[in-house]
This record gives C-alpha cells, structure tokens and sequence, in this order.
C-alpha cells in the first residue's frame, strides 16, 4: 500500500478530533465527497417542502378555514398516502432504486409547475359555484367540512401533494436513501449535520416567500397577487427539485461506486443493492410481527397526532390576524425564518447529545419539550379572557400574543424535532436488515406519517361530531387533554425502544466483528 493510500484509507476508523473540531465539525475532509452532496439534498428537499408547507396553508386556511384541514388529511392525504406505499412497494421490486427515484422525483416537479403556471391560474373556471356550496353547506350542515374540500377540490390536491413531498421525499426516499449508503459510525456525526445545511434551506424559503409576497403587494396586492407569488415560488420549488435529481444522480456515479464510501461497491465494481422481493401484503404481515418497527411507528404516530392538534389551534388564530392569503404567507415565510435559525441553533447546541448522552436522551427531548410548550400555548388560548389586561398592558391584543406564542410553540418543537427527533429516529434503523430498512420504513415513515397526522384529523372530526360544534377553538379543551394523552404515549414508545435499539446495535458490531 503506498503513503497516499494508507492516509486517506486511515480515517476510515476515525482518530479522535479536537474539542472545538469534535463540536462544530467533525467531518474528515475525505468524507466531504459522500457528506457534502447527501448534507446538500437535503438542504433543497427542505427548502421545497418548506414552501410547500407554508404555500398550501395560505392556498387554503384564509378561504375556508382551518377547520377543513383534519378532514383534508384523514379523507383525501391518508389515503393517497397508503395508495403511494402499495405502488411503492411494486416498483421497488420492478424497477432499480435510483429509477424509483426519478420517476417519483419526476411527478412531483411536474405536478407543481401545472399548478402553479396552470390549475391556480383557472380555478374561477375550475371549481364549483360558491353559491351552491354555500346552499348545500346550508343544507348539510355536519359535512360542511367535507363539501368543503370539494368546493376547492384544485387547491385541496395541491394540499395533499405538498404534504406528501415532505413524506415521500424527505422521510422516506432521501433518508431511506442515507440509512442504506451511511455506516454506523459516521451516522452519528453525519446525521446531525444533515440538519444544519438542511435547515438552512428553511432560512432560504423563508426569503423566498417573504420577497415574493413583499413585491406583489407592493404592486398592488389584491386577491389576484396571490398568484403571481406562485409564480415565484412554485419556480424556485421546480428548480430546487431539479437540483436534488442532479445530486442523486451524480452520487449514484461518483460515490456509490468507491468502497471508500459505499461497502457494497467493495464486492463489485458497480453498485447493486438487494431488492426485497415480499409482496405488499407479506411485509405488511412481517411488520406487524415487529415489535422494534411498532415502538418506531408509535413515535411517528404520537408527533404528527400531537403537533397536529396543537397547529390545528394555532392557524385558526392565525388565520383571524392574517384573513388574507397574500398577508397569510409573507407571516408563514417570518415564520420560516425564525425556524430555520432556531433549528440551526438547537443543532449546533444538541448535536453532540447522543454521542455524549446516548440515543435516550436525544429521543427524549422533543416530546418533553413539546409537552411543556403545548402546555403554554393551549393555556393562552383557553384563558383569554385573563390575557387580555396583561396583552392590552404591552400594548398589543390578545388574538396577537396568542399568535406569538403559538408561534413559538412551533419553532421550538420543530427545532428539537429537526435537531433529535429525526436524528435518533433515523439511526434506529440502521441495525435493521434490508427488508425493514426499506419496506418497513416505507410503512413507518409514509404510511405512519400520514396516519399520524390524519389521526388528529380523525380525533378532531370525533369531537365535532360529539359536539356539534363547528369551530375549531370550540373543542381547544378537548383536543388539549387529547395531546396530553399522546405525548405519554410517545414518551413510553422512547423507553421501549431505547433497550431495542441498543441490543440491535450491540449485535450488529457483534456480526460485523466475526
């Protein structure tokens, strides 16, 4: 072996770094050709899916309330979620992994620019009367909720795709993506700082929404305006897209064939990871047998019920501060500033939590945090009446300090979120064979996902039916114990899955030593 091999193949098992190096960078700088791309994906699948998030809440909350969300989510979103994992499920078993990708990659990048330059443009030509939605909401009171998705049935596909992409692109392809290419012992260093480069791209959005909605306003605003923002950030949504299919593909290329990066390029000169053959109904079968996906199924489930519910209570709020769409999205593009450097923030000061503390504490955290915060926030919006002296005494109103802080609320559970929810749970995999790395965090992280959020949206629509009532602030008590309830469950989930885990991990080095 010659002196410049033996140097670039010697970090592979890693001296210790420096304390300042070991706190703000440990990455050796031959690793910057497998992390650097991997760390830039997700830095634009975030940005996309940030705008997204915020673009499909100003399409529909200001016009027809937040109440039509947990219906939009259990009816239409859970639905083409496990429709997505059963067709999934077929091409990965007929098509390579990278095609998977472009096909998908592909429909997603289509869809958004035919409804951004398209759909959005011809919705007058598009959706029904609102005179007879409003006489068949008269007429059908307790589905009103439900004729409203069909009343803006464009705008609602818009909502369920731009929910998906964080699911389908994010949790599912881009992580799946990481776990399969990612060993143990740079997980640990590598993962975390996904979410640094990754949350920049919030910060990106952020100024992205905001300019757009600053220069159509400034043009004269107007109802009409809000389609040339789409213009804008549907445009920068395409081309982040694009960029992500470039990097995939130039690591599909450049990374996945050097054994210095990738241990299955070792055995071959090309890349070839091994396909699950198991048809859909089987590996549903073997998850459910699977107590360790189970406890990760329950995490997922617990926080997107819980942040559901919360957010739920939040953009109801926000929607009175802010009634028009325009107005809506330049406050949701503030927002994703503030996130993007309070999550920034939470990773630089809790990235080095699980490599010191160990993976409990890492999973730990967010569903405390989002316990004590939630606590907070439903406090300021069941108690209104007793803010009221003490917002008018800072000169603002009370609608306006709950809006701050369920804001709040929101950028510090998401922060913790970003910064160890994803972290921890996206290392739980690793010890796992291929059948449950990839069809079982297709099922966790798709259908999980989507069940999660849809859980709240079927919890809500329970209660509205209990009830009768047809505000979302009516049932704010309800749905406040209800997140209780869940994140107790969450924090159960962590205990049963931490001992799982680190036997997992303990037999995996085991192997792997033999």
């Amino acid at each position: 072996m010659s002196k410049e091999t033996e140097v670039i193949s010697k970090p592979v098992e890693a001296p210790e770094f420096g304390k300042i190096r070991a706190a703000l960078w440990p990455i050796y700088g031959y690793e910057m050709k497998k992390f650097l791309p991997m760390g830039l994906m997700m830095f634009f699948i975030l940005f996309d899916y940030t705008i997204l998030r915020s673009t499909k809440d100003a399409i529909l909350v200001p016009v027809a309330g937040s109440a039509i969300i947990p219906f939009l989510k259990g009816l239409i979103v859970m639905p083409a979620a496990i429709l997505f994992v059963v067709l999934y499920s077929k091409l990965v078993n007929t098509f390579k992994p990278a095609t998977v990708f472009y096909m998908i990659a592909g429909f997603f990048i289509s869809f958004f620019a035919l409804y951004a330059f398209v759909i959005f443009p011809n919705n007058e030509f598009l959706l029904p009367d609102p005179a007879y939605i409003k006489a068949l909401q008269a007429e059908y009171p307790r589905v009103q909720h439900i004729i409203a998705i069909y009343a803006y049935w464009t705008d609602s596909l818009f909502y369920t795709f731009a929910e998906l992409w964080g699911s389908i692109m994010l949790s599912l392809l881009f992580w799946q993506f990481a776990n399969e290419i990612t060993r143990t012992r740079e997980a640990s260093r590598f993962y975390a700082l996904f979410g640094l480069l990754g949350n920049l791209g919030l910060i990106l959005s952020g100024y992205v929404l905001t300019t757009a909605s600053s220069i159509q306003k400034a043009s004269g605003g107007g109802p009409e305006a809000f389609a040339g923002t789409l213009h804008y950030t549907m445009g920068a949504v395409i081309v982040a897209g694009f960029i992500v299919v470039f990097l995939y593909n130039w690591m599909q290329r450049n990374v996945l064939t050097d054994p210095l990066y990738y241990d299955a390029a070792e055995k071959s000169g090309k890349v070839k990871i091994k396909k699950p053959k198991m048809s859909v109904g089987e590996s549903f079968k073997y998850l459910l047998k699977s107590k360790y996906i189970m406890f990760i199924a329950l995490l997922v489930l617990a926080y997107g019920i819980a942040m559901n519910l919360i957010e739920l209570n939040w953009k109801e709020i926000l929607r009175k501060q802010y009634p028009e769409r325009i107005d809506y999205q330049h406050f949701m593009g503030l927002v994703q500033y503030a996130m993007g450097g309070t999550t920034i923030i939470a990773i630089l000061f809790f990235k080095g939590v699980v490599r010191r503390f160990g993976w409990f504490t890492g999973a730990i955290t967010t569903p405390l945090m989002m316990l004590v915060t939630g606590a907070i926030f439903f406090s300021f919006v069941l108690f209104e009446d007793f803010m009221s002296p003490i917002a008018a005494m800072i000169g603002v109103t009370s609608l306006l300090m709950a809006v701050a802080v369920g804001t709040i609320q929101n950028v510090l559970s998401k922060g913790t979120k970003y910064s160890l929810f994803d972290p921890t749970k996206e290392m739980s995999y690793i010890p796992l064979d291929q059948e449950l790395k990839t069809k079982g965090k297709a099922a966790v992280d798709v259908i999980g996902g989507r069940l999660g959020k849809a859980g709240g949206g079927y919890i809500v629509g329970a209660m509205f039916a209990i009830t009768g009532a047809a505000d979302v602030l009516s049932i704010t008590p309800m749905m406040a114990v209800a997140v209780c309830i869940v994140i107790l469950i969450w924090i159960f989930a962590v205990y049963g899955l931490n001992g799982m885990y680190q036997k997992a991990v303990a037999e995996a080095e085991k192997k792997k030593a033999e």
